[in-house]
């Protein structure tokens, strides 16, 4: 029998060891829930459950899961703490941590929002019947077994709740990480036509001087020019990849008229350079800062067979690894989704038969090595982080539904 937790805390009664089943009072469960006493779940940010997670962790529900879908090591209880992931929670208990939904079906009633997981909470598998569920609470102890549950108010904010995946390996990219679907929608946007003074390069607080339909935005992202990202098959170019500078506020909108003497009469809009990833310029473009996109971000396998390669790395490295971000060729017109999970291929090795006569020419199988997750979308590709890789992953590499 085995104790996982990654924090000190109360050791677990004998009782766990001997598999009976624990109980959570209805009032501790509607707690946990909720998270805190009186306040409101709007509160908490957007994760919605899809009505395909919700119908699996219903049917897994009535009866639980088999014990052959448990992790090896899977352990007989865990204690949750501050930086966890439903990912990585997942990935203790099942072989396949994108499944998670099957994770919260164990135990429906008490887990009735698998997005709100606190630190501190005991998860803990009932194995029964050759099936498991995942239950939450206190152990049972006391006198004959039994103990006097009471109400207790959990202290701190609904953004405890741990997150589905890693979250701040991605919160970057949600604003440097864009692929327009043609050179002319960057070439086409608002531009940086002077500096203050004259300058060449402009730095953080420093004022620029900027041309183009505003909209009323305020906050607006800086790009450089866009490189074309071709397909590693048909070499189709698929979309462009501008190179991201930085972020500008505006600070007073310009005019464009026609003055008292008849010529026109321009007056750029005045921006000041909030932050900066690399100098920016004359000729820099603008694009909105996009709105955050951080709900649904549930790791879940498509729902039909998908499968592609992989375009480019972000950035200017050749390979990448664990925890890197990647362009995938395949986007919302192909039904890709953000949350999906895609399993990485290494292409088997051409070489020739040496210990034959014939020397014949053999490809070895392909192998599956790493796992990605899908967390931008757009009409013809996608950006996916990651999550595990046994080898250097590289352009043109393969992936497919998990």
């Amino acid at each position: 029998m085995t104790q996982r937790s990654l924090s000190k805390g109360p050791s677990i009664p004998t009782f766990v060891r001997t598999g009976r089943a624990l109980c959570l009072s209805a009032l501790a469960a509607a707690t946990m829930a909720l998270g805190l006493t009186g306040t409101a779940r709007a509160e908490f940010p957007n994760y919605p459950i899809t009505a395909q997670q919700k119908a699996t962790a219903q049917q897994v529900a009535q009866a639980g899961v088999p014990l052959s879908e448990l992790a090896p090591n899977a352990p007989d209880s865990y204690t949750v703490k501050r930086g966890d992931t439903l990912w990585a929670i997942s990935s203790l208990f099942l072989k396949s941590p994108w499944r998670w939904p099957e994770l919260w079906g164990m135990n429906l009633q008490q887990i009735r929002n698998p997005h709100l997981i606190f630190p501190g909470q005991y998860l803990y598998l009932d194995k029964s019947n050759g099936r498991a569920r995942l239950r939450v609470g206190e152990p049972v102890g006391g006198v004959n077994g039994t103990t006097k549950l009471s109400p207790r108010v959990r202290e701190g904010s609904l953004y405890d709740a741990i997150a589905t995946v890693p979250l701040h390996l991605l919160e970057p990219y949600f604003n440097e990480a864009v692929i327009f679907d043609n050179s002319e929608e960057l070439l086409q946007a608002p531009r940086v036509v002077a500096t203050q003074e004259g300058r060449v390069l402009l730095s953080r607080g420093e004022t620029a001087y900027v041309r183009g339909e505003l909209g009323g935005r305020r906050e607006w992202r800086l790009f450089r020019t866009p490189k074309p990202l071709r397909d590693p098959s048909t070499q189709e170019v698929l979309g462009f990849e501008a190179q991201y500078v930085g972020t500008m506020s505006l600070v007073r909108e310009g005019l464009e008229g026609t003055g008292a003497d008849g010529n026109p009469a321009i007056i750029p809009s005045t921006f000041t350079v909030s932050s900066i990833r690399q100098e920016a310029g004359v000729g820099d473009r603008l694009a909105p800062v996009p709105p955050r996109e951080f709900d649904n971000l549930v790791p879940h396998a498509p729902n039909k067979d998908m499968g592609g390669q992989i375009v480019s790395i972000y950035g200017e490295a050749l390979t990448a690894g664990q925890n890197q971000i990647v362009v995938l060729n395949r986007g919302s017109q192909d039904g890709m989704e953000r949350g999906h999970v895609m399993a990485l291929w290494r292409d088997g090795k051409v070489m020739r038969d040496a210990v034959s006569g014939d020397r014949a020419v053999i490809k070895l199988p392909d192998e599956r090595h790493g796992l990605l997750f899908v967390f931008r979308v757009f009409n013809r590709m996608s950006y996916a982080l990651i999550l595990s890789a046994q080898d250097p992953v590289k352009a043109g590499d393969r992936f497919t539904q998990p």
